[in-house]
C-alpha cells in the first residue's frame, strides 16, 4: 500500500500512475471537498486531518510501504510531519512539488515571505485588494485593510466552510466571491474590473493553481501583483515530474 497525501489536482494523475504500476494506493485528504483521485480500482480515499499519531497509526494499520507527499506547496506543517514520520519509521518518502510559474527575478511582481508581510505591503498602494489565497490566512489582510479603510475582496471556494471562514475573518458577503476554478484570463479580468481591483495577492500555486492566468489578467489591467513565497521544503529531494517520481519509487521498492 502506498499512502498518497493529496488534496490538490495532482492527486489523480499520481494515484493513477502508481496504481498502473501495480500498487494499492490510499489517497488521504484533510477534507471531503470534491476532488478527483483517479478511477483505477486499486485507488481508495480517506478523509480527515491526520496529526502525527494518527498518521503513524494509519501507516501501521494499512501496512504502508512508502509515503508520497503531494499536498499543497504551502502545506508546510503536513509536509514536515510526513517527512519526520517517514524518517522515524524508515519508510521511503517521495515529495511531489508542482513546478513554480513565477520567477523571483520578475521585476513586475512583488514578493513577500509570508501573509503578514504581504498584507502590510498590499495596503500601501491604497487601492482595492483581491485575495486569491484561500481562506486559511485572511486575518492579516482584513486587519491591515481595515486599519486604513482599503476595500478587500476574497475569492474562495463555493463551500459553506469557506463562506463561513470569510465571514469569521470579518468580510461581508458582498466582498466574498464564491467560485471554483479553473479561471481564464477573461474570468480574472472581469473580477478585477467589477471591483476596481488595484492589487492582486496570490500564492505561487503553479500552473495547476491558475497563476499564469492571474498574472496576465492583473498585468493587463494594471494591477500590482504580490506573490506570497512558498515555504521551505523538507530536506529530502523532491520531484516535479510524476513519471520520474513513480520510476524512483518503483526502483526503491523492488
Amino acid at each position: 500500500m502506498i499512502l498518497l497525501l493529496g488534496g490538490t489536482s495532482d492527486s489523480a494523475p499520481l494515484a493513477e500512475a502508481l496504481a498502473q504500476r501495480g500498487y494499492q494506493v490510499l489517497v488521504s485528504t484533510a477534507t471531503e471537498t470534491e476532488l478527483n483521485v483517479g478511477q483505477h480500482p486499486a485507488i481508495q480515499r480517506r478523509c480527515g486531518v491526520l496529526d502525527k499519531a494518527a498518521m503513524i497509526t494509519l501507516i501501521q494499520e494499512k501496512s504502508v510501504q512508502a509515503i508520497v507527499d503531494a499536498t499543497h506547496p504551502y502545506a508546510a506543517l503536513v509536509r514536515a510531519t510526513a517527512s519526520d514520520i517517514a524518517e522515524q519509521l524508515e519508510l521511503p518518502y517521495f515529495s511531489f512539488v508542482r513546478p513554480t510559474s513565477v520567477s523571483n527575478s520578475e521585476k513586475s511582481l512583488h514578493f513577500a515571505p509570508d501573509h503578514q508581510a504581504a498584507a502590510q505591503l498590499a495596503v500601501t498602494y491604497q487601492r482595492p485588494i483581491l485575495l486569491t489565497i484561500g481562506v486559511k490566512n485572511l486575518w492579516p489582510y482584513v486587519t491591515s485593510a481595515g486599519a486604513v479603510q482599503v476595500p478587500l475582496i476574497a475569492r474562495v471556494l463555493p463551500t459553506d466552510s469557506s463562506h463561513q471562514a470569510g465571514r469569521a475573518a470579518g468580510l461581508s458577503d458582498k466582498n466574498i466571491i464564491l467560485a471554483r476554478g479553473p479561471f481564464s484570463v477573461a474570468d480574472n479580468r472581469a473580477i478585477i474590473r467589477r471591483f476596481n481591483i488595484g492589487v492582486l495577492v496570490t500564492k505561487d500555486g503553479g500552473a495547476a493553481g491558475g497563476v499564469p492566468e492571474k498574472l496576465e489578467a492583473a498585468q493587463t489591467e494594471g494591477c500590482e501583483v504580490i506573490v506570497v513565497q512558498r515555504p521551505a521544503l523538507p530536506r529530502q529531494a523532491y520531484f516535479s515530474n510524476i513519471n520520474q517520481l513513480v520510476d524512483c519509487l518503483c526502483q526503491q521498492l523492488e
